[in-house]
């Protein structure tokens, strides 16, 4: 394989499936995209209700744990991401959001120049093939296909009416003028498909003569010459594997995710020096936010026994399982056609101490312990809630030289009096929708919390006891002004301190956007594109 490229792309997730895909429209230009998974060829990743079973899959799914967070009594919090073409966005929950206009505007804000709300929506377009056709705030002819739930469910409708008791109007568009509102979901399928980076972005772009896509190659380093990073070192087909070497002419451009682009630059030498000379590695660019900055959405599920059958109830028959099996084999719906999580809602839980809706809510027609468990052997449903912007911060920092060997991962979830105060506050919001006269003849009972949890002390003890993530990790390598204050990245996404070196993912969030994280990692990606070009055209 030549061994020489202009561009080096690490990760060929929900972001670098995007730049791979789109720098090498330029046929004259060179792209190596190195994925340390393998090709995306399971029938699971591909049914959009499959997350059920990539869930667990050691095959596709890096299947993480967390260091034991002393915020959530001790416990190790499982998170899953995704390890194959596509990255977490074939294994990911298939929601389509883009997150609170003010989310982009802070970014601004804080000297992130070119990141408002009004810059980046032309990115959000350009990506989108939404099923409603092009819009004032949709695109109608992109890669990533955006599909609407077909089907309207009684559980759904009667959680939206719900939220309108308490004063949450309905919405047709989460991603329109404003996010406020309790409606359906749309979801990154197309045709009863998942539609992934690695689908929308990827496929098309893999007959390329320029594009060379290496699937089992783990990243182990990247190749420095001083503080310009000019190629990328990894092992093909594990541990036990041939390392091998490739050259950057002009970028190594890390997309890793929120978690292994941040320990790619600690084992490079670029991070927290003290750290680095813990762990035996030279520091190249000593750069203390490397890491730092770990923000996560926690997930609380409520779960409620229900009056009447829900999807509970055809998964644990084998008469239910042919029929949304067949459901979907000669249409294309159904419950395996759409996922979890259907409906939702973006309302307040402090409506005093937020300007904009501060908490998510994820409505299933089904309920398990844990998302992508054995649902129940009873009809149930889960309410589940997170804190769109918790305060609260942790890290992701090397334990060795060993690139194998998992990082430590401490969310520090809960750790914030006003993360604290939202999470509850969050459970008493979906009680009282669950508890509003178009639900009241759903609910037989709430199991979890129970009504056991009244006061603030022992709904704050079940949210340590139970809370879980919803599988959004962000701001490891933040992007901003000022390295000395944290930041990682610049607003062109360049590496403080080195040359010919980005990161593209959400990682580089200086603050967690309000929703899923799937949309904007592709709409970051399609602007670090432009970015990328607009900087060489203008060195010419």
């Amino acid at each position: 394989m030549n061994s020489r490229f202009d561009y080096i792309v690490v990760g060929a997730g929900s972001a670098g499936a995007v730049m791979a895909s789109r720098l090498s429209e330029d046929n004259k230009t060179r792209v190596l995209l190195l994925e340390a998974g393998p090709k995306d060829n399971s029938f699971w990743i591909h049914l959009p209700i499959g997350y059920g079973k990539t869930m667990w899959s050691t095959k596709y799914n890096w299947c993480y744990y967390t260091d034991p967070d002393p915020n959530m009594n001790g416990r190790r919090i499982y998170w899953p991401r995704g390890k194959t073409l596509g990255g977490s966005s074939s294994i990911n929950g298939l929601i389509y959001i883009r997150g609170q206009h003010q989310d982009y505007d802070n970014w601004a804000h804080a000297g992130n120049k070119g990141w408002s709300a009004k810059e980046v929506l032309p990115y959000f377009i350009k990506s989108e093939k939404n099923q409603r056709g092009a819009s004032e705030f949709h695109g109608g002819d992109g890669p990533l296909c955006v599909s609407d739930i077909a089907h309207k469910h009684p559980l759904i409708e009667a959680f939206i009416t719900g939220a309108a008791e308490h004063g949450v109007p309905r919405t047709n568009d989460f991603n329109g003028a404003q996010q406020y509102g309790a409606g359906y979901y749309q979801l990154t399928t197309w045709k009863g498909w998942r539609w992934s980076t690695a689908k929308g972005y990827l496929k098309p772009a893999r007959g390329r003569a320029n594009l060379t896509v290496v699937t089992q190659a783990h990243a182990t380093q990247v190749i420095m010459d001083g503080t310009r990073a000019v190629g990328v070192r990894y092992r093909q087909g594990g541990v036990e594997g041939q390392n091998i070497e490739s050259y950057a002419v002009k970028e190594v451009l890390l997309c890793a995710g929120a978690i292994q682009s941040p320990q790619l630059l600690q084992l490079s030498g670029i991070g927290p020096a003290a750290l680095l000379e813990k762990n035996g590695i030279p520091t190249v660019v000593d750069l203390p936010g490397v890491g730092e900055n770990l923000q996560d959405h926690l997930q609380i599920r409520l779960t409620f026994e229900a009056s009447q059958p829900t999807t509970n109830d055809e998964l644990n028959s084998l008469f239910g399982q042919a029929k949304l099996g067949l459901q979907w084999f000669f249409k294309r719906s159904g419950p395996l056609a759409v996922g979890i999580n259907q409906g939702g809602c973006f309302m307040y839980a402090l409506p005093e101490e937020s300007k904009t809706p501060d908490i998510q809510f994820h409505v299933a027609t089904l309920s398990a312990d844990m998302a992508g468990g054995k649902v129940h052997p009873f009809s149930g449903f889960t309410l589940s809630v997170c804190q769109l912007r918790p305060v609260s911060r942790g890290h992701i920092r090397i334990r060795s030289s060993d690139p194998f060997e998992p990082p430590e991962m401490q969310p520090n979830y809960l750790s914030s009096d006003l993360d604290q105060r939202t999470c509850v506050a969050a459970v008493r919001a979906a009680r009282f929708i669950a508890a509003s006269n178009a639900m009241k003849p759903f609910v037989v009972r709430e199991i979890k919390p129970g009504p056991q949890a009244e006061s603030d002390a022992d709904i704050l003890q079940f949210c340590r006891e139970h809370g879980a993530t919803i599988f959004h990790p962000s701001g490891t390598c933040a992007m901003g002004l000022d390295p000395r204050k944290g930041a990682v990245v610049d607003a062109r996404l360049r590496v403080h301190g080195a040359q010919g070196l980005r990161v593209i993912d959400c990682s580089v969030m200086p603050t967690l956007v309000s929703g899923n994280t799937n949309a904007p990692a592709v709409m970051m990606a399609e602007k670090a594109v432009d970015m990328i070009l607009e900087d060489y055209s203008d060195s010419l």
